[in-house]
């Protein structure tokens, strides 16, 4: 694709279907009055009954949109879960709230045994956390927070606090992650890449001996149908994966599982691409972090596209390197990179609109799986329903790469649905129907953002040495881990 045109955006690229400050206030409040319930202080929980710690990629997508109503409160998010860094540089995905009783959630922090088990990789003696990761959006979330008030920001030296968290957070994933040697970062769980009971996972799970049931008990179950959830069978791997990588002391490289999944590398690219804006910042260069990133996209698709799909697939690592032949909507986030060849935002675009998931005409947002999947279920975790979290990143990137037309439907279609829903968790990608929680914490904070979608396109992270701006910038359930 043409630098020249990727880096450039109009201040007129912008959705303006739902303005809040004409239309009625009723959508853009109870978001904000969602956040307002679900936050504890410090952070916010996803959801105040099924999920009531702090969960990481979570808080990204909360901060995101938080910066629309408290700037200082996203900031506090993200310095919050970042307090609870290991000392090897990993972001844990839950960061464990003492005063909850331990049978609220499982797996509780008497399983992860962070402050032990976790000690020769550094996890930090004060606070509990889970010792597995989940997919890095924190740079791109700081970065779009220190634009939303500048000045507080600068005042507060956010951005200089969070910069060496952030960077530790990612040399980690490419140095300790590269499992595959191929440049790309590597998950070790299914819950490290946030779409956790994906189909994507049945091929490589299938090597994995599932604890017995009877070692673990499922609390999810006390709060949603279990035909919606992961089967036992499956849940009882997850136990077992994680059971082994406690013991292991959380080292990486020698567990039956290890993927190279596309949405946790495309995240991984668009946080470089805003590091190097975070360093710009602070008086630094960014050249080296955008080459790394342009680098990173040029990896993504010689190992996980396939041409003749027209989608990114996942790599199993563990199961001799082989694609992983299941359309999830992972492949289609790294529509939201600005690097991408034409060729590739064409198909995917395609993809996206086609039979496989019938973005604007069998469906209003995007599912979770391939509708004509085996395993498509429209109400079964992450293998089917639609989730307001890949939805806005594939709103971004359509947006990003001038699909303006589609990227509008697209928004008016979340905004839509979050409101009928209740701020649902997930909904049946057909009908809207809500799954899961309601009144959850990144599906409002993500409705705020879309609300206040006339936000300048300069908040993206391109080259410092351009004048013109990209829009880059601007789960889980019960089985979360």
């Amino acid at each position: 694709m043409d630098r020249t045109a990727q880096l450039t955006a109009r201040p007129t690229d912008r959705a303006v279907a739902y303005d809040p400050a004409t239309s009625p206030g009723s959508l853009h409040s109870g978001a904000a009055r969602v956040l307002e319930g679900n936050w504890k202080g410090t952070s916010t929980v996803p959801s105040r009954s099924l999920y009531p710690h702090q969960w990481s990629w979570d808080s990204a997508f909360v901060a995101i949109g938080l910066r629309h109503v408290s700037p200082l409160r996203a900031q506090t998010e993200l310095e919050t879960l970042l307090a609870a860094q290991w000392g090897d540089g990993r972001v844990p995905h839950i960061v464990f709230n003492p005063s909850v009783p331990l049978d609220a959630y499982f797996p509780s922090p008497d399983f992860w045994r962070s402050s032990t088990a976790g000690r020769a990789a550094g996890a930090p003696r004060t606070v509990q956390t889970s010792g597995i990761v989940q997919p890095p959006v924190h740079a791109l979330a700081a970065w779009l927070v220190h634009r939303a008030d500048p000045g507080l920001s600068r005042a507060r030296g956010f951005l200089a606090r969070v910069y060496p968290r952030l960077a530790a957070w990612h040399r980690y994933l490419l140095h300790r992650r590269d499992l595959g040697g191929g440049g790309l970062a590597s998950v070790v769980h299914p819950w490290e890449q946030g779409m956790d009971n994906s189909p994507s996972w049945d091929a490589p799970l299938s090597r994995v001996t599932p604890a017995p049931a009877r070692s673990f008990r499922r609390a999810d179950l006390d709060h949603g149908a279990a035909e919606d959830r992961p089967t036992d069978l499956d849940y009882g791997r997850y136990v077992r994966l994680a059971t082994e990588y406690r013991d292991g002391g959380y080292a990486d490289g020698s567990g039956e599982f290890a993927v190279e999944d596309p949405s946790f590398n495309a995240l991984l690219i668009a946080s470089e691409h805003a590091l190097a804006r975070i360093a710009h910042e602070l008086g630094a260069t960014g050249t080296a972090r955008h080459a790394r990133a342009e680098r990173l996209t040029a990896a993504l698709v010689e190992r996980l596209w396939d041409p003749a799909e027209g989608m990114f697939f996942c790599r199993d690592v563990r199961g001799g390197g082989r694609l992983i032949p299941e359309r999830s909507v992972s492949g289609l986030v790294p529509l939201l990179l600005p690097g991408l060849p034409r060729e590739v935002v064409t198909a995917l675009v395609g993809t996206l609109h086609g039979p496989h998931f019938g973005l604007g005409t069998t469906t209003r947002l995007v599912p979770s799986y391939d509708l004509l999947g085996e395993a498509f279920d429209p109400h079964r975790y992450w293998r089917g329903p639609a989730w307001f979290n890949t939805n806005w990143l594939v709103e971004r990137g359509l947006r990003l790469h001038g699909e303006l037309a589609r990227a509008d439907a697209l928004r008016d279609a979340v905004l839509d649905i979050a409101d009928t829903s209740g701020f649902a968790e997930y909904v049946d990608p057909y009908t809207g129907e809500a799954c899961g929680a309601t009144g959850f914490s990144w599906t409002a904070a993500l409705t705020l953002d879309l609300l206040h979608s006339d936000t300048p396109v300069s908040d993206a992270p391109v080259a410092e040495s351009s004048v013109r701006h990209s829009s880059v910038t601007g789960d889980q359930g019960g089985d979360r881990g």
